[in-house]
């Protein structure tokens, strides 16, 4: 079995069917993340939207890799509610809304997508780098995406940057007092708490590595 390194639309739908079990399965972490600083819901929210995505991912017809992306979007922003909802479905719509209909995914189209979706999430949440949410692991990722395309990287070793670089930048949030939530109330007191968004955002890169490194070769 030859390296994948471009994936077929049926493949992207397995990969993200895996992310979406573990997503589910890290429930209580998140919500533990989340209670310190947080409205201590995020992990119910998150369990809940990916739920939705497994079923209307298996229900649907999806003919290229911007309908899985929709669909994930889709359903995450119909059954999660609230400005969780909203900027995690934009993690996943955003990130194809400019994007030419295609039914392969390799390190440079994800790299296109991941910059698409940072772009979205910004506009749509006003977030920057050093805000204490999810931008603090999907922007470093995004970058490492971006270099792994210009330095022509394989799309397992292309996910293994994008999640070193989550899980860096889920570390460096425990530094930074929070712009936005009800964490923004805590002032100095959030230092030394990980944003609940951007562990999410990690588990995410962690699972696509997962599942490429699995089904690899």
């Amino acid at each position: 079995m030859a390296e994948l390194n471009q994936l077929t639309v049926n493949e992207v739908k397995e990969m993200f069917l895996h992310v979406a079990d573990k997503v589910i399965g890290s429930k209580d972490l998140l919500t533990e993340v989340d209670s310190a600083i947080g409205d201590g819901d995020h992990g119910t929210g998150m369990s809940v939207g990916f739920k939705q995505a497994i079923e209307n991912l298996n229900s649907k017809e999806l003919n290229t890799i911007n309908d899985v992306f929709k669909t994930i979007g889709m359903s995450l922003i119909s059954s999660m509610g609230g400005a969780s909802g909203v900027i995690f479905g934009t993690v996943f719509l955003g990130g194809v809304k400019n994007l030419e209909n295609t039914k392969t995914l390799d390190t440079n189209i994800l790299a296109k997508i991941m910059t698409g979706s940072l772009e979205g999430v910004k506009e749509r949440g006003k977030a920057s780098l050093g805000d204490k949410t999810m931008i603090d692991a999907l922007e470093p990722a995004s970058d490492a995406l971006n270099e792994s395309s210009s330095e022509k990287l394989s799309f397992l070793e292309a996910l293994k940057k994008a999640e070193k670089a989550a899980e860096e930048g889920v570390e460096k949030s425990k530094e930074y007092v929070a712009k936005f939530g009800r964490a923004k109330t805590l002032g100095e007191r959030a230092i030394g708490h990980q944003d609940a968004g951007a562990t999410s955002v990690w588990i995410i890169f962690k699972s696509m590595r997962e599942w490429v490194e699995t089904n690899n070769g």
